[in-house]
């Protein structure tokens, strides 16, 4: 019986380890082991981010020169890289030994940390900054060439902790690829860039893993039949209460009616004298929670004053069109935006105007009206417009 036993230990052992070894995906310098330098890619690894003569690539440490002085977690070195306010970022990339197999599942593990500081130049502000904000990292698939994004494999929340801690990322490609991208990208949903850094070591090799299976669905019961209900108790009516007199209300005498001062309007484009058909309005004092559809109080007046237009002019039909920045990507911008216009279009119904009076359209980022290289620009493109669509 206890050979039995050990037998079947061993047999296990070496069906698990036999598993795990098999099409396990070594990478070329997994611990970005190199002389620590500005700007200097580790051996075995490309520069993936925008190239040098726009954006430094990223940085071999530690470096005095930044004043990162984080300890390695393995070797000598390891690999720095940020994220920056003026809306690029950096990445580094190899071509794998051993494709990665679609519709097979991988472990992958990497140790991140942030530093408290990283003194870099900003092209955007002309000056040194410290690109302390935490940033994630984002493991991309792709073959074409050294940091062609295809399919994102996985990635991390924000790194914030200053002391090495390892992540284990589970990889799921759906198709086969010959080149591994790792990304230091901003956390997102996020409306503005900003500095951040990442730093990264002691990468593990890329091991194939057994997949979860799939829950069985649940099976509702089969509900009870012929089942007679339990009889209600019977309840006596009560007898009519004693009719009770009203009382003679008090006399209250009137008080003088104060005139308000009327406020000035914030949309003066809402005259009917003035108005066209396809005329575009930006509604401005028109707030939101930062990357949400919730409307704050202070954007009640101007919504009111909308209302009191369609309200007074029955004939009136108006799209609302929601516009992000070009900070996110786009399916982030596309559903932001849409779902800001119907928050402002499901305003207006509750106070009871028609449905049939409003559309909603998400534009998300495809049409800026300022650039997006400053913050000015993008705050003015983060916006809600009415356009007329018939009077």
């Amino acid at each position: 019986m206890l050979l039995r036993g050990l037998l079947l230990l061993i047999f296990i052992t070496s069906y698990v380890f036999g598993f795990a070894q098999e099409g396990v995906i070594k990478l070329n310098n997994p611990s970005f082991e190199d002389t620590p330098k500005a700007g200097k890619v580790p051996r075995g690894w490309y520069n993936c981010g925008p190239p040098a003569h726009i954006e430094s690539p990223p940085d071999v440490q530690p470096n005095p020169q930044f004043k990162v002085g984080t300890q390695p977690k393995d070797g000598g070195s390891y690999l720095g890289m940020v994220v920056r306010d003026n809306e690029s970022w950096e990445s580094v990339g190899q071509r794998l030994k051993t494709p990665l197999k679609g519709g097979t599942c991988y472990n992958f593990k990497i140790s991140l940390a942030r530093s408290n500081t990283y003194i870099s130049f900003s092209r955007s502000t002309g000056e040194e900054v410290n690109y302390t904000t935490g940033a994630k990292i984002r493991i991309w698939g792709g073959n074409k060439a050294y940091g062609h994004k295809e399919e994102l494999l996985a990635e991390t929340g924000r790194i914030n902790n200053s002391r090495w801690m390892e992540h284990s990322l589970k990889l799921e490609p759906t198709m086969d690829y010959v080149y591994l991208t790792i990304e230091a990208y901003y956390v997102t949903p996020t409306l503005f860039a900003y500095n951040g850094n990442v730093l990264l070591d002691n990468a593990s090799d890329i091991v194939p893993m057994p997949c979860e299976l799939e829950e069985p669905p649940v099976v509702a019961e089969n509900p009870k039949v012929n089942v007679k209900p339990e009889p209600k108790p019977k309840v006596e009516p009560k007898p009519d209460p004693e009719p009770i007199a009203e009382p003679t209300p008090p006399v209250v005498k009137e008080e003088p009616k104060v005139v308000e001062t009327p406020k000035p309007k914030v949309l003066k484009e809402l005259n009917t004298k003035t108005l066209r058909e396809g005329q575009t309005i930006r509604i401005d004092q028109l707030y939101f929670e930062a990357d949400k559809t919730g409307l704050t109080d202070q954007s009640i007046p101007v919504l009111d004053e909308i209302y009191n237009f369609m309200n007074d002019n029955k004939a009136v039909a108006v799209e609302v069109g929601g516009h992000t920045n070009g900070m996110p990507e786009h399916d982030f911008c596309d559903k932001l935006s849409k779902a800001r216009a119907k928050t402002v279009v499901d305003f207006l119904v509750g106070k009871g105007i028609s449905k049939d009076r409003l559309e909603f359209k998400g534009y998300g980022k495809r049409k800026p009206i300022a650039s997006n290289r400053t913050k000015e620009g993008r705050k003015k493109n983060q916006r809600v417009e009415i356009k007329i669509l018939s009077m």
